[in-house]
């Protein structure tokens, strides 16, 4: 009598002893797809869409780390968003992979925005126009607000700990919204301050 065959292994399986391995786009048509759905989602607040694509869903990042990679694509040039898609990308396929995440992120949302362009430039002076347009900024400005309260949360687990966390949060919306002060200056100087007290507290 013959035993039935063990099923393969899936792909996310461990070996025995060892923690599950990390959920990852399968192939570079799954990191472009999935790049190009999250595009089409990022109406206004993109910084909640992304957050909850990454995190939530695809669970390829945790929320300590999507904050970290977030804060180095903030200080570089470009789309936020953008350069977060060419880092995972490179990542997980090299050069490859930071092709089909940047192509991902542009093809189908450009020829949208060009669609949309054309047919705004034919009600642009509409009344109604106007007023969707002032409340879509509505919702976008709470989607913003409600991210960064569900990301507040990882300061508790930051090397600095919980209120200096706020201090730099704290700081940094003053030098934004109150002072109005350019985003460069505000990274650099605050962004800045929060690295060298980190590097202090983590060094031997």
């Amino acid at each position: 009598m013959t035993t039935p065959a063990a099923s393969p292994p899936t792909a996310s399986a461990a070996p025995a002893g060892l923690p599950p391995a990390r959920p990852r786009p399968a192939s570079l048509r799954d990191l472009y797809w999935s790049f190009t759905f999250l595009a089409l989602q990022g109406f206004g607040g993109v910084l909640a869409v992304v957050q909850r694509e990454l995190v939530e869903k695809k669970r390829w990042l945790t929320n300590e780390e999507f904050i970290e990679d977030w804060a180095v694509a903030q200080i570089m040039p470009g789309p936020n968003v953008v350069n977060l898609s060419i880092m995972l990308g490179e990542r997980y396929f090299g050069w490859r992979g930071a092709v089909a995440g940047v192509c991902g992120m542009l093809s189908f949302p450009m020829l949208l925005v060009i669609t949309l362009t054309i047919v705004y430039s034919q009600f642009a002076a509409h009344p109604a126009m106007a007023g969707a347009l002032r409340g879509m900024g509505a919702v976008a400005a709470g989607l913003v607000a409600g991210m960064g309260l569900k990301l507040a949360a990882t300061l508790a687990r930051h090397p600095l700990g919980r209120w200096p966390g706020y201090a730099l949060a704290l700081a940094a919306f003053a030098a934004m919204a109150l002072l109005r002060l350019p985003l460069f200056w505000v990274l650099l100087a605050v962004g800045g301050a929060g690295c060298v007290l980190t590097w202090r507290k983590l060094a031997p």
